[in-house]
């Protein structure tokens, strides 16, 4: 049997596994106003139990990096969905901040595989120019699950409670391995299922070809880190992702605080900026590729769709401090997060670009670092919002420019990276 479109059909199951990830993610801050109610805790209690998720996040990360590119994107995705999904459910029988905080960690490290797994499973399925776009699928699986969660989470709370919810999206996870399994049979090069005019049109168009030494150049932790363009992704996640994070965990609580929403409420407004990083995924994906069709290098490429994210991220984050209308606030975050995706997809993108045997491990280390700058934002959050959340919209704006400019003075301008070593004797034989 073969299925035309194969390609597809593996970064359209990604980007459902992102969906329910962000579901999962999703549903402690929506239902927080109840939760913190019955356990009698406040934000301070969030916020620790945020940074419960997003330190076991970082370490999940560099992790599942490494496992990603030791055991494939078939058993990593495997692992990674069953763990988080048995996390998720667990949390319908929390009973205090402790149980929370515990089982936040483990949503945390196992979420984290679905990152680096989604750029190992890119590199692996689609040539470089389509990278981009197929990272903006995935990428819009992440927006489409904020989309839904706030409804549907809401939903589920009004009809069942907050306990019986956890259960029932725990389930979503363990109904999605069954398919992956059976799709996502082997790689590229060796599945049954691929015709040959595919796998030409993946393989032919992932370069250098196999078996070049820049190919199968595959550096240690320590040797990606001897390369300034991973200290450019490093530094460009630290800087940018709290932007992201400042509306995925806040944006429900900021609504309740500032507008006075309830659960209900929340749950009909509380999708509306998705949609516009649902839209900056595609998009993003899309504008670097239409540049490389042009004849762009990739890695240029991807720096002027970054910078272009900024554009709209900046003013947008600026003009939030003055919102003085819910429908005023949720549109403007809705440019910022279409900003913010065009600008996240094309530096995931990247990893790809300079590595293609190391992608979930350098995807991994960058991520790690973006999660500690969110740390760091976590507990700035409650401190600056107890006047109001103009600060922290302040901070934001200041954040967008130093990730761009990481990439810009740390990018590079080659596509890959090579080991030092061989770019050494190569150097001294052309001298010689």
């Amino acid at each position: 049997m073969k299925f035309k479109g194969l390609r597809w059909l593996i970064v359209g199951m990604v980007g459902l596994a992102t969906v329910i990830n962000y579901i999962d993610r999703n549903a402690l801050a929506v239902m927080w106003p109840q939760i913190s109610k019955d356990m009698g805790v406040g934000k301070e209690a969030y916020a620790l139990i945020l940074t419960c998720f997003m330190l076991s996040y970082a370490a999940g990360q560099t992790i599942f990096g490494k496992i990603f590119d030791a055991l494939g994107t078939r058993v990593g995705f495997m692992l990674s969905i069953l763990a988080w999904s048995a996390s998720i459910a667990l949390h319908s029988v929390a009973r205090s901040i402790l149980t929370l905080g515990v089982l936040r960690a483990a949503l945390g490290v196992s979420e984290a595989g679905n990152w680096p797994g989604a750029a190992k499973a890119n590199a692996e399925w689609f040539p470089v120019r389509e990278r981009a776009f197929a990272q903006g699928i995935f990428n819009a699986g992440a927006s489409v699950g904020a989309i839904i969660s706030a409804p549907l989470i809401a939903w589920l709370f009004l009809t069942f409670g907050w306990r019986a919810t956890f259960m029932v999206i725990g389930l979503l996870g363990v109904l999605w391995v069954v398919p992956w399994a059976i799709v996502c049979r082997a790689a590229p090069q060796d599945h049954p299922w691929l015709s040959d005019e595919e796998r030409q049109h993946i393989l032919t168009g992932q370069r250098p070809a196999s078996g070049d030494a820049e190919a199968d150049y595959k550096p240690t932790w320590s040797g990606l880190l001897r390369h300034r363009e991973a200290w450019g992704l490093i530094l460009a996640r630290f800087f940018i992702d709290p932007v992201w994070w400042l509306f995925v965990s806040w944006l429900p609580i900021y609504l309740a605080e500032r507008f006075g929403f309830d659960i209900k409420q929340i749950g009909l407004f509380g999708w509306v900026p998705y949609v516009g990083a649902a839209a900056g995924s595609l998009f993003g994906g899309w504008i670097s590729g239409w540049l490389i069709g042009r004849g762009w290098r990739p890695v240029k490429a991807r720096k002027w769709a970054i910078t272009l994210g900024g554009v709209f991220m900046l003013p947008a984050l600026l003009l939030t401090i003055g919102a003085s209308s819910p429908l005023h606030a949720v549109l403007l975050i809705a440019v910022i997060l279409f900003g913010f995706q065009v600008t996240i997809n094309n530096i995931q993108t990247l990893p790809s670009d300079y590595l293609p045997r190391s992608v979930g491990s350098l995807a991994g280390i960058s991520g790690t670092a973006a999660v500690a700058g969110v740390l760091i934002t976590t507990w700035i959050v409650p401190v600056a919002t107890k006047v109001s959340y103009a600060p922290v919209f302040a901070m934001g704006a200041s954040l967008v420019p130093l990730s761009i400019l990481s990439i810009w003075l740390l990018g590079g301008r080659g596509e890959r990276l090579v080991d030092p070593a061989l770019a050494a004797r190569t150097s001294n034989g052309a001298n010689s």
